[in-house]
């Protein structure tokens, strides 16, 4: 259309619109609605300059797919402007550019103790729960700096996804995952008799880290005979995650130092994932938004 628009000067010159048409196969009267419609305003037009500011409050938040978009903008509320559904969405998304492919996988780091005593699977992939601190999950990844490896240990709640406890270390010994309880048990008291699942790392199989684990009166559980990664699924998912919206093609981790590595993934996790990103499996509500709902509820039924 806008070739023959072009070539008759808007359509003034009506004795090269037939030809023109004919020859690219389209009909007069549509090239006359395109003249007509070309310049109005698109109709999703605020609804893109939202989206775009979306994108623009947390460094991360370009990593939005749809359904993320749309919860966020459900969120927001924004007066005057009419919400479509999770396909129109995509399509504004994809006009202007705001679509995201991630292009890599994490690689696991797990090293079974094959000798050492295990316990049961106590959640057996089922990763919900309709209280806080009561099954939560914990594993530990690895990132690559340019002085050396960053091993981050993190305890989530099955909850809201939360991040109740966070370490940071150079090594990956069975003294980060103490240290993560440690943190973990020191904002939330209340942990105390919850489920804590993780692999079959020799991190968790050790003597020091049961002995925190009964210390704090945890209950301990682990994937299944066979060291299947689908038994710790959903932690596995936050890690995947953590590394598309935080590093991948934004940062490269290996021209950075563990110490810098360790600021920017502090303020991943404490920062804007409990209480900023949008959070599907939270019905598009960030992990604090949905505890401090929890309790507000429970607050007004007592």
């Amino acid at each position: 259309m806008k070739f023959i628009a072009l070539k008759t000067e808007d359509g003034k010159k009506k004795g090269r619109i037939a030809f023109c048409c004919k020859m690219l196969g389209v009909s007069r009267q549509g090239f006359y609605r395109y003249l007509v419609n070309r310049n109005r305003p698109w109709k999703y037009q605020r609804l893109a300059e939202i989206m775009r500011e979306i994108c623009s409050e947390d460094q991360c938040n370009d990593t939005y797919g749809r359904m993320r978009m749309y919860q966020a903008l459900q969120m927001k509320k924004p007066d005057g402007v009419e919400i479509p559904g999770e396909k129109t969405v995509y399509r504004i998304m994809k006009k202007i550019g705001l679509t995201h492919h991630p292009k890599r996988k994490p690689n696991g780091i797990t090293k079974a103790d094959r000798e050492a005593m295990k316990s049961d699977d106590l959640l057996k992939r089922d990763f919900r729960s309709d209280e806080p601190l009561k099954k939560c999950i914990t594993d530990i990844t690895e990132i690559k700096a340019k002085d050396g490896k960053l091993y981050t240990s993190v305890i989530f709640d099955c909850f809201d996804l939360s991040v109740l406890g966070i370490a940071m270390s150079t090594n990956m010994k069975a003294e980060l995952c103490v240290q993560t309880l440690d943190n973990a048990m020191a904002s939330y008291p209340a942990l105390h008799g919850a489920i804590i699942h993780s692999d079959r790392g020799a991190q968790y199989t050790s003597d020091l880290y049961r002995r925190a684990i009964t210390q704090y009166g945890i209950r301990q559980s682990m994937n299944s005979a066979g060291g299947r990664c689908h038994d710790n699924a959903r932690c596995e998912s936050m890690w995947a995650r953590m590394k598309t919206e935080l590093l991948y093609d934004r940062y490269d981790p290996e021209q950075l130092t563990v110490e810098q590595l360790k600021s920017l993934v502090w303020r991943y996790f404490m920062s804007y994932w409990n209480n900023r990103r949008i959070c599907s499996a939270n019905g598009g509500l960030p992990p604090m938004v949905k505890r401090s709902r929890f309790y507000a509820a429970q607050a007004m039924a007592a």
